[in-house]
């Protein structure tokens, strides 16, 4: 069994938007912390869901399917889901390998007045 690790996600709320933010390295024993986030967004029912992925440094199958899960969550419940970067090399590759990249809206800036810095990306650009 491994040891207690700090949590990676945090939620916070800023006006008509969740923030989830994650950091370091994601794997599957961050799994029920990145669940929690979901079920955080779906219950605030924002219009918008923003998640900061500019501090996660590994991540692995676990939180591609948890991103494409929200994603398709959001869609359904017409409400928008944003990936915040800069994304680390070794994310921006396992989106890109795994052929999602152009399945998430990716931005370089915080659209809700956050973190300065960086330009718009749409689908399929990280940086």
């Amino acid at each position: 069994m491994p040891a207690a690790h700090a949590t990676n996600v945090h939620t916070t709320r800023r006006d008509q938007a969740l923030h989830i933010i994650l950091r370091g390295e994601l794997d599957h024993y961050d799994a029920e912390d990145v669940d929690a986030a979901w079920e955080a967004a779906d219950l605030a029912a924002l219009a918008t869901t923003v998640v900061d992925l500019a501090q996660v440094t590994f991540a692995d199958s676990m939180l591609l399917n948890a991103l494409l899960k929200a994603r398709r969550r959001h869609d359904t419940a017409g409400r928008e889901f944003i990936l915040l970067g800069p994304l680390h090399p070794s994310v921006s590759r396992l989106l890109t390998i795994s052929g999602t990249l152009e399945h998430f809206t990716i931005l370089n800036s915080d659209p809700c007045g956050g973190r300065d810095g960086g330009h718009p990306h749409e689908r399929g650009h990280s940086g």
